[in-house]
């Protein structure tokens, strides 16, 4: 295993890293990544790894936001005790949760054979990158409802629940399905990205854990270590990009991250033209 190598992966871990938590699309980056950084490893390892190579990024999510996470508190005696608060932010998740991850346990293969290729990536781009200008220009003219990730309900946490099912498809992002939907629900961009944070946790352990199990445990020595350096990379990367995230918008819309899914997308569609893959 050379330097190269490992390059490569730094490269693949700091894009995972950026592109988990704007919304758009890591799959899809890490699936295009993949045409132009090519790494001498087996198929089979490189898809469950481009999946895996999430689990940094969760991490991220788990430090940073810890103390809201974490079902436990301290009470008056110093004994741990459930927060109920915490409990109920849990419950809503779990709820969330649950349409993404029975569809993805009954289609994963499907999807993986039919959707993973640059056709569906540069078409979900485009038609998520409008959706997400004309939904911030229709946005304008109303002010969000919800302002704490606490004050969501259940049935607003299952609808958004039913747009990250969106995000199975390659190119779409899971944080941009998500994102919309709590926006045209009512909520303030921060509660949507919070609650698109937290949403992460359980549905990547899951789909990480699911890929691992079909591809077996028996790393070799080179593998252990990809993935070591791309854990880390994409867990660092993670960091820094919900911090700036968070910051940017609570002074700008997502409109920009639409213009962007545009543009990757039609470059996305003259590449591949040209170069005649299919």
């Amino acid at each position: 295993m050379g330097i190269i190598l490992i390059l490569k992966i730094i490269i693949l871990g700091i894009v995972e890293g950026i592109t988990e938590w704007l919304p758009i699309s890591s799959t899809g980056h890490m699936i295009l990544l993949d045409e132009f950084i090519k790494i001498n490893m087996s198929k089979s390892f490189m898809t469950m790894f481009l999946v895996v190579i999430q689990l940094g990024a969760i991490m991220a999510v788990v430090v940073i936001y810890w103390k809201k996470l974490w079902p436990m508190r301290k009470n008056s005696r110093g004994n741990n005790v459930f927060d109920k608060n915490k409990i109920i932010l849990w419950k809503k998740i779990i709820v969330a949760c649950l349409p993404a991850a029975i569809l993805g346990l009954l289609m994963d293969d499907f999807l993986e054979a039919e959707f993973y290729n640059y056709k569906t990536v540069a078409v979900t781009l485009i038609l998520y990158g409008i959706l997400f200008i004309v939904i911030e220009n229709y946005n304008k003219r109303r002010g969000p409802r919800v302002t704490d990730v606490n004050d969501l309900s259940y049935k607003t946490a299952f609808i958004i629940g039913m747009f990250q099912v969106l995000s199975l498809i390659p190119g779409t992002s899971r944080s941009g399905s998500t994102i919309i939907g709590g926006i045209l629900l009512g909520t303030s961009r921060t509660v949507a990205a919070e609650f698109t944070f937290f949403l992460a946790v359980p549905i990547m352990f899951g789909a990480s854990l699911l890929k691992i199990l079909k591809f077996g445990l028996a790393f070799t020595g080179t593998e252990i270590i990809v993935l070591v350096v791309g854990l880390i990379t994409a867990f660092f990367t993670s960091v820094l990009a919900i911090t700036l995230l968070l910051s940017y918008i609570k002074k700008h819309d997502f409109k920009v991250f639409g213009w962007y899914r545009i543009v990757l997308g039609i470059l996305v569609i003259c590449y591949f033209t040209v170069v005649g893959v299919k």
